[in-house]
């Protein structure tokens, strides 16, 4: 007992003294210099601030690989970026028109995105970085301290595709709070994109708070669904009857039916509307203008189906593809409350787009036409949307 004892007071006392000890070199090491083998190496100047956007719409790319031998940006163009020697490499684009823009960064010959970037989901059918230039004086689309709706995703069997898919609705502000029964917008995305790109490149909840809070549009839900639509056997797909009709049947059959079931949606035709940006105005063109029925507005933006894009030549015929809309525009003129065709300035599409909507106005046909600064993008879009959404309803 005697010696356990004193084994336990010694270690006891061992203790104590390596607890001094180890506090005593850490409050004198922390004086004392770090040991680095050599001079600290220069910090990166990238930061999360880029890429910026300058006062004359270019807009500045900075990047730290230090490994590599060759990178490039990918920003509408190829821009080779320069290498500062240690490793920082930097480049000014041209001056771009406002809008939301995608880029890439190719390192040594892979493309990438960029990790300080929020990446989209774009009409590639893949995700892009991304930075918006903005445009002096345009805020329609920024979120304002306005009553706010809200997006909800939602997801329903499809009796098309026999599988189950994912939708979002913009519910206006108030929804929760009363019994009214609101007018529905179903608004379709591009080529290559899905239902995500109304929500966050369109920022379509902040256009619609925005119009319904100075009373320029009236509350209103907007349906946004995934246009992209297969069946087991394939079909031919493009601008044409054929090719829209597997569109037209998950739209008639699935999500119509889904939205009014679960939500206080008007169901007579003048409260539905059909609309959507590039693919998306080719179906709600076809779709909508063939269901007249269903829908009593159509929008059509920035869409290839007049012409200017590769996949469809200068011989669209209208009245054949929508019988009767030039030989019978009356009839048309007394069923749509709004029908609108909107394209960017310098969109390939813009002179095909213009002349079709010649073509309708010499053949009686009552169609709200406009134009805004900008080539196939998402500024065009959103301004398009603006201007519809506060035309309908009314």
């Amino acid at each position: 007992m005697h010696i356990t004892m004193n084994i336990y007071k010694n270690s006891c006392w061992f203790k104590l003294f390596a607890i001094l000890f180890l506090s005593l070199s850490f409050f004198t090491g922390c004086n004392q210099p770090a040991k680095t083998g050599g001079p600290p190496k220069p910090k990166p100047f990238v930061t999360p601030e880029y890429p910026k956007a300058l006062a004359d719409k270019s807009v500045e790319f900075q990047l730290n690989v230090p490994d590599a031998t060759k990178v490039q940006v990918d920003f509408g163009k190829v821009y080779d970026m320069k290498n500062d020697g240690e490793g920082n490499w930097s480049v000014v684009s041209e001056p771009r028109i406002p809008g939301l823009h995608y880029y890439k960064y190719i390192i040594d010959g892979v493309k990438v995105s960029d990790p300080y970037s929020e990446v989209y989901y774009n009409s590639t059918g893949n995700f892009m970085s991304g930075i918006e230039i903005l445009e002096d004086g345009v805020d329609f689309y920024n979120m304002k301290d306005v009553p706010h709706g809200d997006i909800r995703t939602e997801h329903y069997f499809s009796s098309t595709t026999h599988s189950w898919r994912k939708l979002n609705v913009y519910a206006p502000p108030g929804y929760d709070k009363n019994v009214d029964m609101y007018p529905v917008l179903y608004l379709q995305h591009g080529g290559g994109e899905n239902e995500s790109g109304w929500v966050i490149q369109g920022r379509t909840n902040n256009i619609l708070d925005n119009l319904i809070a100075t009373g320029d549009a009236v509350p209103m839900l907007v349906v946004m669904s995934n246009g992209h639509v297969a069946r087991e056997v394939n079909i031919r797909g493009g601008y044409s009857e054929e090719g829209m009709a597997v569109f037209k049947d998950e739209m008639m059959n699935n999500v119509i039916p889904f939205i009014e079931k679960k939500y206080r949606a008007k169901v007579d035709r003048k409260y539905r509307a059909l609309a959507g940006l590039s693919m998306g105005g080719g179906q709600s063109f076809y779709v909508g203008l063939k269901s007249l029925d269903v829908f009593a507005s159509v929008g059509t933006f920035s869409s290839g189906i007049f012409g200017g894009i590769s996949q469809v030549g200068s011989s669209f015929d209208v009245e054949a593809e929508i019988p009767g809309i030039l030989s019978k525009s009356q009839s048309f003129n007394d069923q749509l409350d709004v029908f609108y065709i909107s394209v960017g300035q310098h969109d390939p599409r813009y002179e095909a787009t213009k002349n079709a909507i010649k073509i309708f106005k010499e053949n009686g046909v009552e169609v709200t036409a406009n134009s805004f600064p900008g080539d196939h993008d998402f500024q065009v879009f959103r301004k398009s949307l603006h201007d519809f959404a506060s035309l309908i309803f009314q």
